[in-house]
């Protein structure tokens, strides 16, 4: 991975991380302050939202971990394992975030269905990124089997010659 390609994501990620405490500021600001006036449940969506942010954070610096361990060369590990899994759990949580944010919002939308069906796709959707995580976990398990296998007969051939 090339060092523009590196500062580009770390780029993207402070931003995202900023932008995640930003708005955890605001709904913690609007818990304390605001009152509801009863169209919507505000404090449990404030919750929701807070708690959401802090699943996106932590696959943030799960993800700058590895792409940390992407630069030095050492991402073919089984260290590597324990931030792909944070970062699927953290998917998972985050689908479960916003189920909940459907389940609230699904009595305002009784004339029209639709939008909690779709909010409900959405939540699926997220569901399948965590399962797609999944498969490149198991890929990246392939990738150290070979390269422990790799580093074997390298020894092997050493000792040969």
């Amino acid at each position: 991975m090339g060092k523009l390609t590196v500062r580009a994501l770390r780029a993207v990620l402070v931003v995202v991380l900023a932008g995640t405490v930003f708005v955890q500021a605001l709904m913690v600001w609007a818990l304390a302050t605001d009152p509801e006036d009863g169209s919507l449940p505000l404090t449990p969506l404030r919750v929701i939202t807070i708690l959401g942010m802090v699943s996106v954070q932590v696959a943030l610096v799960c993800v700058w971990r590895l792409v940390t361990m992407v630069r030095r060369g050492t991402v073919f590990s089984h260290a590597a394992f324990r931030y792909v899994d944070i970062v699927i759990g953290a998917i998972v949580a985050a689908a479960l975030v916003w189920f909940a944010v459907t389940v609230l919002n699904a009595p305002g939308q009784r004339a029209d269905p639709g939008v909690t069906v779709i909010m409900g796709g959405v939540g699926v959707a997220i569901l399948g990124v965590a399962l797609i995580v999944l498969v490149l976990r198991m890929l990246l398990a392939q990738a150290v089997a070979r390269d422990v296998e790799a580093a074997q007969m390298q020894a092997e051939l050493d000792e040969v010659i």
